[in-house]
């Protein structure tokens, strides 16, 4: 099969509150190197997908107001492959939008769709994950989902449970989507082991992701539908302000998957990681001193009876800590945060806190 047949769909129009103060709402958490590597999370999944498909075959879908920094940190990407939402309405309503335009253009189309934001350690086993479901959805009409084989009970990731029905042994049928558990569940999910993480990931080909919309999500599937005369035409983008504003705001999992019945999942380990918060950050960075601290940015960090912290400063300022045990010390520009590791789960709330008390300047 043609790589001109194989399309990939990167979504980045999320605003990233839990990485707050550094991801903001006008430069979120997509666009910046959380990591410390030299380049951006976008950047790191644009060159992932590279190999996967032509460049001119990747499409991002983005906030129309984030479009110009896509154009800068992805040179390689055409005008016409960054889809601008006029507003925020979840995962659906993108990839209808997406999958509808790559169908017009090419209706033979196995499209990837994976959000822009999530790290990938063990990049080559992840590409032979996605060549391998590519290569199935081809030919046959399953929508594919990859799922991450859990590590830990995590209450921080949705689920996905399979049943013993195989495709070669790789892909199997899904029974159920759960969202995040408890930590009683969680652990029964890992003990029961049919139960793997979901990543977001998936994989289909174009006729068989519309006509799951049309059946799950009609009314959504029949907006879409009426763009057919204006994709990648100069009326586009025009037509994609009103069609978003008929939208309802619901998930591609909520909306589609879940009610499906050929949706298979392919368990993978790649060294995966949604990177949804400062804590996930501090696990996956490896370059841990001997206390447990990272330091991301700057060297210039004094350290005195501290240990198990994630320090994340302009790299110009010098930063002595004094007896902080498992603390994320985050600066940016007008905003400081300390804040336990341990609870971190209270940032959405500073955020909504910092918002009520001084509108949308430190935002």
């Amino acid at each position: 099969m043609s790589n001109n047949n194989h399309f990939v769909v990167i979504m980045a129009g999320g605003v990233g509150s839990r990485f707050w103060p550094v991801s903001r709402t006008n430069f979120p958490k997509q666009f910046i190197d959380i990591l410390g590597t030299g380049k951006t999370l976008i950047q790191q999944t644009f060159e992932r997908f590279k190999e996967i498909c032509p460049v001119d075959n990747i499409f991002i879908v983005t906030n129309e107001s984030y479009r110009e920094i896509v154009k800068e940190q992805l040179s390689d990407i055409k005008n016409e492959n960054i889809l601008g939402e006029p507003v925020m309405r979840n995962t659906a309503p993108c990839i209808a939008y997406a999958c509808h335009k790559i169908a017009k253009k090419n209706p033979k189309a196995s499209i990837v769709v994976a959000p822009s934001d999530h790290l990938i350690l063990q990049e080559e086993n992840f590409k032979q994950i996605i060549r391998e479901s590519i290569e199935l959805t081809a030919e046959n009409p399953f929508l594919i989902t990859l799922g991450i084989v859990p590590s830990r009970p995590d209450t921080g990731y949705g689920y996905i449970q399979h049943t013993n029905k195989s495709i070669e042994n790789t892909f199997f049928k899904v029974k159920t989507f759960t969202e995040k558990p408890d930590l009683e569940l969680a652990k029964t999910f890992l003990t029961s082991g049919d139960f793997l993480w979901n990543a977001g990931i998936f994989v289909w080909n174009a006729p068989t992701i519309l006509n799951a919309f049309h059946k799950y999500l009609p009314e959504m599937n029949e907006i879409f539908t009426e763009g057919k005369i204006f994709y990648n035409t100069s009326k586009e983008t025009d037509f994609i302000k009103t069609a978003y504003m008929r939208c309802k705001n619901i998930s591609i999992d909520y909306g589609v998957m879940e009610k499906a019945d050929n949706v298979y999942v392919r368990p993978s380990d790649f060294g995966w990681s949604d990177l949804g918060t400062w804590a996930s950050v501090y696990e996956v960075k490896q370059e841990k001193d001997y206390v447990g601290n990272v330091v991301i940015d700057t060297d210039k960090v004094m350290m005195y009876d501290s240990a198990n912290c994630i320090v994340r400063t302009d790299a110009n300022k010098l930063v002595i800590l004094q007896g902080l045990d498992g603390y994320i010390i985050v600066e940016s520009d007008d905003v400081l945060m300390i804040c336990k590791k341990s609870e971190e789960q209270e940032i959405k709330q500073i955020v909504a806190d910092v918002k009520q008390n001084y509108g949308e300047k430190y935002l």
